[in-house]
């Protein structure tokens, strides 16, 4: 995204607010960039931030799992012009590659994740809840929306986690109206966030409940549904 928008890191850091050393310790791996960094090279490379920022989940979780630590922006930055903090614990090489295959491999399957709906494959591995809800979501067919249409909402918990019956993901993206967002509907409601009708389609309604979950989760309230919003979501 850097590369395309032609611009150098001098001029990231006078319409970011980051500065240029910063931009180079983000786009150079030896740093996690914070969520407001992302978003901010979102707003400046043109492109809606969604995706990037799920991306920035599944890189911060592997971050954390392999004994990294987010580049914490220092109070000045909270403002544009600020700098962020320099402090960074000295990192081996192979742990920056064990982070940046990790984060690649979970740009991967996000991609796919939003590029083809789920697909019930059959077993192939799945737990035996995940198998059976799964061809409850392929039983249904391709989602086609109706106005007015509505659907019911038995959810069940197996093995720790709750089920709606049309979906079993726990990462998929959700904005396109389908299968998925039936089941998130239908999760929210079951938790106390109402989400209006379960109708499969993401409008204001989902959206304000997500936001509302995401709050008293302590997540960040962006109302996008990703993998740690499924990770309430599913309980």
């Amino acid at each position: 995204m850097k590369d395309r928008s032609g611009l150098g890191l001098s001029s990231l850091e006078s319409k970011t607010g980051y500065s240029r050393s910063s931009w180079e310790r983000y786009l150079n791996g030896k740093a996690l960039p914070p969520r407001q960094a992302v978003e901010e090279l979102a707003r400046v490379g043109g492109v809606e931030p969604t995706r990037l920022l799920v991306l920035h989940e599944v890189a911060e979780a592997a971050w954390r799992e392999r004994g990294g630590t987010a580049d914490v922006p220092a109070p000045s930055e909270s403002v544009p012009g600020g700098e962020p903090s320099t402090a960074s614990a000295p990192r081996s090489r192979s742990l920056l590659i064990g982070i940046c295959a990790a984060v690649a491999l979970g740009a991967l399957l996000v991609g796919l994740l939003i590029a083809a709906p789920w697909k019930d494959g059959g077993g192939g591995g799945k737990g035996a809840a995940e198998t059976r809800h799964g061809a409850a979501g392929s039983s249904h067919g391709t989602f086609v929306y109706r106005p007015g249409k509505t659907y019911p909402c038995p959810v069940k918990r197996e093995n720790g986690r709750a089920y709606a019956g049309y979906s079993t993901t726990r990462t998929a993206i959700l904005s396109q109206p389908g299968w998925d967002v039936v089941e998130a509907q239908c999760l929210l409601r079951h938790l106390g966030f109402d989400p209006g009708g379960a109708d499969g389609v993401y409008g204001e309604n989902t959206t304000r409940a997500v936001k509302r979950l995401q709050k008293k989760a302590g997540l960040p309230t962006d109302g996008i549904v990703g993998p740690h919003t499924w990770q309430v979501l599913r309980g």
